[in-house]
């Protein structure tokens, strides 16, 4: 049995990966960079959540999403996973007592906003930790040409320099092929992206 299957087990309860979960996990521990594109409820967070608990460095999750960053991490921490986000939701003494957390070496996973690359103070804590892995939740933020676009997702290319050029994940339920080539243009991966499709169809729903 693999490390990868062992932590699905023992830390997710699942006994067996879905679809692409495996290859994309196997991708990314090779070191090598991934497009995911897979529906939603498909498990897409199992992608890179699995590799931060395989890997001795930071993961650090970029989303755009403040509730879905406090879901993800809540259920994280409820499974014993040393997880944590910051985002404007906490208080002051909240947001520095998480820092200190993350200079003393905390944290397997770290949840923030691309916005929150802007914040000084945050970037003098990440310096002090080494990222594996990039992952870049609902990564269509990323591109003009996407139905959701962030303007502070273009600065992932700089974003991943400043933390050492780590392997990196995008991650989203859905891309054109122009949303995907300028998705890799975005985060300065042209021709090193690798892409895994999981198609666009959602078993676990069904019209009535």
């Amino acid at each position: 049995m693999s490390a990868a299957v062992e932590v699905l087990r023992s830390r997710f309860g699942h006994q067996e990966f879905r679809g692409l979960q495996e290859d994309v996990i196997q991708q990314t521990l090779d070191g090598g960079h991934s497009l995911v594109l897979m529906p939603t409820g498909m498990g897409k967070s199992v992608c890179f959540q699995i590799p931060a608990l395989l890997t001795d460095g930071l993961t650090l999750v970029i989303s755009p999403l403040i509730a879905l960053m406090k879901d993800q991490v809540d259920a994280l921490v409820s499974q014993g996973v040393d997880a944590t986000y910051i985002n404007s939701s906490l208080t002051r003494d909240e947001r520095l007592a998480r820092y200190e957390k993350l200079r003393k070496g905390d944290y397997n996973l770290l949840y923030v906003t691309p916005e929150r690359f802007r914040k000084g103070d945050f970037l003098e804590a990440l310096d002090t930790r080494r990222v594996d892995l990039l992952a870049v939740d609902e990564a269509h933020c990323i591109s003009e040409w996407g139905h959701d676009f962030r303007p502070d997702y273009t600065r992932l290319a700089e974003i991943r320099k400043a933390v050492g050029n780590p392997v990196t994940q995008a991650l989203t339920a859905t891309a054109t092929p122009a949303v995907q080539k300028d998705i890799a243009r975005q985060l300065g991966l042209e021709g090193e992206l690798r892409l895994f499709h999981g198609g666009v169809e959602r078993p676990n729903l069904r019209c009535t």
